[in-house]
């Protein structure tokens, strides 16, 4: 019986056959030309923006949602519980499974102090040694503002809830060891708020966040 030969299988491709910077090809910012406000939303704005493409010169125009920026806050407490709120969000119409968060108002001093205001207001928690973990931009195709991510630890609830007129949210004490079955089974569907479980992990796993992203 004829034996096969084996396959010759190619060079893995390593790090070292990676090109060097000076032969990577690099990504010009687009020069503005011109920009209108389109319209006035109450919690955005939508521009128009033309700008030049550097490698053909060409004018091209785009739209872009200028929001104040977001803090999201994850909040554990004594016995490593994360404190969630259900509420219904009426892009989706449905009813999601959240950590608190909200828009940064003028008032709050940093997005630390905005994530200790909104934990406060949408749940009644506070808690001890409130940081930073993380920044993104929520979708930069489109969108100019950043969404933060705070960890407060330690928290309990000592206030009443104070929930803005078109607030209507339960609150939800998850074990934190539940989150990734509850990510991947879909019962967890808000990006931003993955976004900021996925900052926890690295914090965790003692990544910290590199200050790239203005922190306003």
């Amino acid at each position: 019986m004829p034996v096969d030969k084996p396959t010759k299988l190619e060079p893995s491709r390593s790090q070292d056959s990676v090109p060097g910077p000076e032969s990577r090809p690099t990504v010009k910012p687009w020069p503005k030309t011109s920009s209108r406000q389109l319209g006035d939303y109450r919690i955005f704005t939508i521009r128009s923006d033309h700008r030049t493409s550097p490698r053909t010169g060409r004018e091209h125009e785009f739209f872009v949602i200028d929001s104040t920026n977001w803090v999201n806050v994850v909040a554990l407490t004594p016995a490593r519980e994360l404190v969630m709120v259900e509420q219904f969000r009426h892009g989706s119409a449905t009813v999601e499974l959240e950590i608190p968060g909200g828009m940064i108002d003028p008032e709050d001093a940093d997005p630390v102090a905005a994530g200790f205001r909104e934990l406060r207001e949408e749940t009644g928690y506070t808690g001890t040694n409130p940081r930073l973990i993380g920044s993104i931009f929520p979708n930069p195709a489109i969108m100019s503002n950043t969404c933060h991510t705070v960890l407060v630890e330690d928290c309990q609830c000592v206030h009443e809830v104070e929930f803005d007129h078109s607030e209507d949210l339960v609150t939800r004490l998850v074990p934190l060891a539940d989150i990734p079955r509850l990510v991947a089974g879909g019962q967890i569907r808000h990006s931003l708020v993955a976004v900021a479980l996925y900052h926890l992990d690295l914090w965790g796993r003692g990544l910290k966040m590199e200050r790239d992203t203005p922190a306003t």
